[in-house]
């Protein structure tokens, strides 16, 4: 049987209200100490070359890639590092929806500006998470995968990481823009969301497939709504592998 089963609906939820951040709201639920273990385990995988850029993406729409990134942007602000969380999902953007702030101005603002060297210091926002700071989207413009594919994009990229010890980005499925195979080439990790119960071997094996082709430095997964004892939980789990496996085609 296949270890993924496809639901039909797609929440636009945290589109509209946010994303939960339980790290902020239960900060010693079980949920929330096992965000810090994600922070942990890559924190390990960085031991020779520290992850200083790191995205979050999924094969699809709506499998937990906002959620998990900003809440472990969250764990690792509590940790005392300077962190600055990015949403590149200029198509589906959350960040300004999770952090209740304006969006008029941000990441889209910067990569269309034609000034060649823009002060992007007014337009990162501080949040109430003591060393958290954000990016938002901006307003959402028709070539997202150009934007993402452009050497103003890399060039953001290489200045902040100047002034944060940690940049986390919240970059489109990947199966859905193609600017994210591009993008996550240039970062030094880059982790899959994966929705048990929704997301498909076939997508999660293709999601792979792209990731190599980029030869971008994939760290892991981590698996949310998982199930316990034949519950469901609102749950998150890390792994080094990809839940998959030629047995189950």
């Amino acid at each position: 049987m296949s270890l993924f089963r496809k639901k039909s609906n797609v929440s636009d939820e945290t589109i509209r209200y946010g994303a939960k951040l339980v790290t902020v709201m239960e900060p010693k639920s079980a949920i929330a100490e096992q965000f810090r273990t994600i922070r942990t385990n890559i924190g390990f995988m960085g031991i020779d070359h520290p992850i200083k850029t790191l995205a979050f993406t999924s094969a699809n729409v709506s499998e937990g890639k906002s959620t998990v990134a900003d809440n472990v942007a969250v764990v690792w602000a509590n940790a005392g590092k300077r962190v600055l969380l990015i949403d590149a999902d200029l198509r589906r953007p959350t960040l300004h929806r999770t952090f209740n702030v304006a969006n008029r101005e941000g990441l889209t603002t910067i990569l269309t500006s034609s000034v060649p060297e823009m002060n992007i210091t007014n337009l990162i926002q501080r949040t109430e998470v003591e060393n958290l700071s954000i990016l938002t989207s901006g307003p959402i413009p028709p070539n997202s995968a150009e934007l993402l594919n452009s050497r103003r994009m890399q060039d953001l990229i290489a200045s902040v990481k100047e002034s944060y010890d940690v940049v986390i980005i919240d970059v489109p499925p990947i199966l859905a823009v193609s600017g994210t195979q591009a993008l996550v080439s240039h970062l030094d990790g880059v982790v899959l969301v994966v929705r048990m119960g929704q997301t498909e071997k076939a997508g999660l094996k293709r999601s792979v497939e792209l990731l190599k082709l980029a030869q971008a430095n994939t760290l892991g997964y981590v698996m949310n709504d998982a199930d316990a004892d034949g519950d469901s939980v609102y749950g998150y789990g890390y792994g080094y592998g990809y839940g998959y496996s030629e047995e189950d085609e």
